[in-house]
């Protein structure tokens, strides 16, 4: 037998005396000293959620249950982490014996004592995204499919697919019919493609991230004396943030707690905002009713916020039918009431904030402790563009930097290949996109085209004469690219043309319809978000007077973003600017939550299903909870339509209607600012 099966028992220190209802307040002291059986934990926002899991170990340890019985799981390598050293400073010394960390880390734990049973060796490799990429690009190759210029999924599409249907459970067929509809004809090749790329794992011993997982669940489910063992092993199982489990999570932790039932999960039902990479909403709503005699521990003291902020929070998020109901109490004192702000429009929305901004750097708060929150990257563009214009240093924690997300590069050189045809980063961007040409063909059709526009004395006055240049070099064009090089020129001639090439949001608009949005498609998984993000952009560039002009400020953004965090001084005071997802978790003494306009957040998509528009409301419910001691929810009036059809009345988010107006104070800035 594996010397992983011997267990190491702990014994505690002896001077572990934790006096626990002196440290806890009397909701945490019930959960931690809860009874042995599955236990349902709602921590509410800012209630101690990561404290209330602590104290729980240390309980069991009194408890004379070894360390090595208790597996505790999380979702980061960082909360993994933090738990793990919260552990050891209250008890006084590190616990190796604790099995303690991400699903992922332990299911690869679990996977090298037993890979043989699975026909894997104990050294097989653990495949990152871009491993996995690759590895389907050779399934395509095999296959003879090409993907360039066709409306078929690229390998980064595939691989999301092939995840989510490992971690939801569902089939290849379902995925696409219910996500990627456009897909739908290609559903027999792409489950046969991942077919191959299951048996190339196997065979050449590797195991992607989703593997960890669903290679665990199946060890377990086929293999009944390592079932045993680790249900006999772990007698008390602690899951933090369920509420973001997806069914696989949940699967394995239900197969694990088959035996003892000892079974805690963590969580805030009201914070659940991740289903569309996965996680199941219903995993922590029906637990009770998977573990028939589950106890539910609330958990509802916030040391966080101001009563003000926590009696709009609890009003945000009353509507939602599907939720277990709690009331958000206040440890702190009395504060300022949240502002509901309406403005004239998103150039407002901006001057508002910025001023507001400094003069609470006049009044002393760091900068460091004010964010701004928004439900999607475009939503911050005039507030990008205003903060630049007055020098208020910000840092942007949304993920990718808005202006170098590809799709954004890629429709943007566009706009800078029509102005400037000598820009060589723009043509071979734009030649790159093309089926057939890499980056050595993307070079020698630039050195042709160079030569033509020398020899014409690089005068191009004409509408049409780019498009004509990039004619004369089709015959240095691969044939595979021919039909594509037409279709780019075409698109070239209709940019130069009058009134176009005087609009930098009808250029924007004429890319997308001109087959970038089959491109977008085809690239990404998240298609729908990014072409969302380009109307958006033609709707920010509408107000501009010149393409040059544009083009010169998301010059000025763009070197403002890119400033490397690594670098900077980090005692330099700088507002954050995130989307809520990015936010979660985090605390700001100040917080800005803007554009809560209906279509905008909530989001347009969200809004066709009743369980869409609850998560968006707890999405709303995550934002307005990050505030300690100012909240400002801000809306337009006023915003520009995409594709010429000029302003637009906005209706307020109905998330706003749903808060009394007792609860707040109304700043009406319309129809001027300052």
């Amino acid at each position: 037998m594996s010397h992983d099966y011997i267990l190491q028992p702990f014994t505690p220190p002896v001077n572990l005396q934790i006096d626990y209802a002196r440290e806890l307040n009397e909701q945490q002291h019930a959960a931690v000293t809860a009874p042995p059986g599955p236990a349902l934990v709602i921590a509410g926002a800012g209630s101690g959620k990561t404290r209330t899991l602590t104290y729980r170990v240390a309980y069991l340890l009194e408890q004379e249950v070894p360390a090595d019985r208790i597996l505790l799981l999380t979702f980061t390598n960082k909360a993994a982490g933090e738990m793990m050293r919260r552990v050891a400073e209250l008890l006084g010394q590190p616990l190796p014996a604790l099995w303690g960390g991400t699903f992922h880390s332990i299911g690869a734990r679990i996977l090298r004592t037993h890979a043989a049973l699975l026909g894997y060796g104990r050294d097989f490799t653990i495949l990152d995204r871009d491993d996995a990429k690759d590895l389907v690009k050779a399934c395509l190759t095999t296959a003879g499919i090409d993907t360039k210029g066709k409306l078929f999924p690229k390998p980064d599409v595939l691989v999301e697919i092939f995840s989510l249907a490992n971690n939801t459970h569902r089939s290849i067929a379902e995925i696409i019919d219910v996500q990627y509809g456009y897909f739908v004809e290609h559903t027999d090749k792409i489950a046969a493609l991942a077919q191959d790329y299951t048996a190339r794992k196997r065979a050449t011993n590797a195991m992607d991230f989703d593997d960890l997982l669903a290679l665990w669940l199946e060890l377990l489910q086929e293999h009944a004396e390592v079932r045993e063992h680790y249900q006999r092993r772990f007698q008390f199982i602690l899951v933090d943030e369920y509420q973001d489990t997806n069914k696989l999570q949940s699967d394995l932790i239900d197969l694990l707690a088959g035996r003892h039932k000892n079974v805690m999960v963590v969580g805030d039902d009201a914070q659940s905002i991740y289903a569309w990479r996965g996680a199941n909403f219903a995993n922590i709503l029906k637990f009770p009713e998977r573990y028939p005699g589950a106890k539910t521990y609330k958990i509802e003291t916030n040391y966080r916020s101001t009563p003000e902020i926590l009696r709009l929070a609890n009003a945000a998020i009353a509507a939602n039918v599907n939720q277990f109901t709690k009331e958000l109490a206040p440890a702190r004192k009395s504060g300022l009431k949240p502002a509901l702000v309406s403005c004239a429009d998103a150039a407002q929305q901006a001057a508002f904030i910025a001023q507001r901004v400094g003069e609470l750097h006049e009044e002393g708060v760091n900068l460091n402790g004010v964010a701004v929150l928004y439900r999607s990257h475009f939503h911050a563009l005039e507030l990008q563009l205003e903060l630049t214009r007055r020098n208020i240093p910000f840092a942007i924690t949304s993920g990718i930097r808005f202006f170098e997300q590809a799709h954004i590069k890629d429709v943007t050189a566009y706009l800078k290949f029509v102005v400037n045809p000598r820009d060589e980063i723009s043509f071979k961007r734009l030649a790159q996109l093309l089926p057939g040409i890499a980056a050595k063909g993307a070079e020698k059709l630039f050195q042709s085209f160079g030569a033509r526009l020398e020899a014409g004395g690089w005068k191009l006055e004409k509408p049409g004469s780019i498009a004509a240049k990039l004619q004369e070099c089709a015959k240095s064009v691969p044939k595979k690219a021919a039909v594509g090089w037409a279709q780019f020129g075409a698109t070239i001639s209709q940019l130069e043309a009058e009134p176009t090439r005087k609009s930098a949001a009808k250029m924007i608009q004429l890319v997308i319809e001109a087959g970038y949005e089959d491109h977008l498609k085809a690239t990404y998984d998240n298609f729908e978000r990014r072409l969302e993000e380009l109307e958006q952009l033609a709707v920010f560039a509408q107000p501009f007077p010149s393409v040059e002009e544009f083009l010169t400020q998301l010059a000025l953004l763009t070197n403002v973003e890119a400033e490397d965090d690594k670098t900077a001084d980090p005692d330099a005071e700088r507002i954050r600017l995130s989307t809520i997802h990015q936010a979660k978790g985090l605390e700001f003494g100040v917080v800005f939550v803007i554009m809560l306009c209906d279509g905008l957040f909530p989001s347009g998509r969200s809004l066709d299903s009743t369980e869409g528009e609850e998560e968006e409301r707890r999405l709303f419910y995550v934002a307005v909870t990050r505030a300690k001691d100012e909240l400002y929810l801000s809306y337009p009036f006023m915003r520009g339509g995409f594709g010429g059809s000029g302003d637009t009345f906005q209706t307020p988010s109905r998330f706003l209607n749903e808060i009394p107006r007792e609860l707040i104070n109304e700043w009406n800035l319309k129809p001027a600012y300052g």
